[in-house]
């Protein structure tokens, strides 16, 4: 078996790699690249899966980043325990080959309890008194205190919130480094999210997100030159393409006006109450899961869904199983925005009841995915003072929530989930051996017989 790493560079696509990506522009003109069709959703989760088990979320069961879970009547997201993706992964296979094959895990999702051999993944401690202490989660458990006393703790609060930075990917990159000289492992997985930050929030402008380009390229760099020692071979891939939004579009309110979705009032704020609402939205990005309770309303809803500006399309029954989303997680409706639009959570008609994880970041309340939590009140001049008062009462002891996130929708300019029109914004992967098609696009089911190829040589 051949020592493979797969480098997965969050939002990397053709159109971002040029002058402001000069390594990854040089690997990409000495090796060999694929477009790759991303899946539906093309979200985090269900494109890792999709890349690790060869098979369509309608097998593995991971239909976006979160859904509802229909026998506890609540919608979770970002869960994390391995056994959710309902099919055995690429080193699964690769280590029924040859019994000395080994799998490292650096922060690739649903890393825990799974079956490879070294994994580490980010965990924060939730305290009684509230507090949300920044640490991860490794196997074996020992390999936890080797980085973080080698590294510092992992910095959470730069990985996702307004605080983002380069310094997660970095941590995560120079974790990876010292499991590989630990370790050895056959196949490395690897995960740099930073790319995903502004181009959310600031979506292709290069007079910003220039900056990031040029920090993710260092750590690429660092990466690739210390597995060529080793004569590794290298993938650099990525799950999704970021592009342009100027639309939220807010389906909750839509069926919360026209009486299928239901709150609770708790201390005079609003709950989406799932279990018994009639219909409600999963959102994640571009896409959005609508559940019906009854079938009955499965017509009108549809036909109501359809009706909002910046819906492109609404799937059910067979038009769900031709984008291979079949399954019981799955929403009885998808809801496919446009290439300038993306869905909010948001099921309040007045800000003044929004629940209090609104304005925080708090990605496992939230019925949705939320990218305004990277953002903070551009307005608010102030924020910084607050955030900072806030800290100093948290380590005086006192209760306080950081209620510093803003409910605006309208802050974010990059979104992802539908398919691009473009191939230029799909996903890509480049390779430093000789891989069957150069310049085609493949699916994103063939990325696990490309992994698997490579280590197996």
């Amino acid at each position: 078996m051949k020592k493979t790493v797969v480098i997965n560079v969050v939002g990397l696509t053709k159109r971002l790699i040029g002058e402001h990506t000069p390594f990854i522009q040089s690997f990409l003109d000495k090796g060999r690249s694929n477009y790759i069709k991303p899946v539906l959703p093309a979200v985090t989760c269900s494109a890792q899966s999709t890349y690790l088990t060869g098979k369509w979320p309608s097998e593995h069961g991971i239909v976006g980043n979160g859904w509802y879970f229909k026998e506890e009547c609540e919608v979770k997201f970002w869960r994390q325990s391995n056994h959710l993706v309902q099919q055995p992964k690429v080193w699964d296979a690769l280590k029924a080959k040859d019994a000395s094959f080994t799998c490292a895990n650096h922060f690739w999702w649903y890393n825990m309890y799974s079956t490879v051999d070294y994994s580490i993944t980010p965990r924060p401690n939730y305290l009684a008194d509230g507090r949300k202490i920044p640490d991860i989660y490794s196997q074996p458990a020992e390999l936890r205190d080797t980085m973080q006393d080698s590294f510092g703790t992992f910095p959470l609060f730069e990985f996702w919130g307004p605080k983002t930075t380069i310094n997660s990917s970095k941590w995560i990159a120079n974790a990876a480094i010292r499991t590989d000289e630990l370790h050895d492992p056959t196949l490395t997985l690897i995960y740099l999210p930073h790319l995903d930050y502004n181009l959310q929030r600031y979506g292709l402008d290069f007079n910003i997100i220039s900056k990031d380009l040029l920090e993710i390229d260092k750590v690429v760099k660092q990466l690739v030159q210390h597995y060529e020692k080793s004569g590794a071979n290298i993938i650099l891939l990525s799950e999704y393409g970021i592009t342009n939004v100027s639309r939220p579009i807010h389906l909750n309110r839509v069926l919360r006006t026209s009486g299928y979705l239901k709150v609770r009032v708790e201390r005079g704020l609003e709950l989406l109450d799932a279990g018994i609402s009639d219909a409600f939205a999963v959102a994640d990005h571009q896409i959005a899961h609508v559940y019906v309770k009854n079938k009955s309303d499965l017509a009108n809803v549809k036909e109501l869904i359809a009706k909002q500006k910046g819906v492109e399309q609404v799937l059910s029954g067979d038009e769900i199983s031709a984008e291979h989303l079949q399954h019981e997680r799955c929403g009885d409706l998808v809801v496919v925005a446009d290439a300038d639009s993306w869905f909010t959570y948001y099921f309040w008609l007045d800000d003044t009841k929004a629940p209090d994880y609104a304005r925080m970041v708090d990605i496992h309340k939230k019925p949705g995915y939320d990218p305004v939590e990277m953002m903070t009140d551009p307005k608010d001049k102030l924020v910084m003072a607050k955030v900072i008062g806030k800290l100093i009462k948290k380590k005086l002891g006192f209760r306080t929530v950081m209620d510093i996130i803003p409910i605006d929708a309208t802050l974010i300019k990059g979104s992802h989930g539908r398919i691009p029109e473009d191939t230029d914004d799909y996903p890509i992967l480049i390779g430093n051996t000789l891989l069957e098609r150069e310049e085609a696009v493949i699916s994103a089911i063939e990325v696990y017989k490309i992994i698997e190829d490579q280590v197996l040589n």
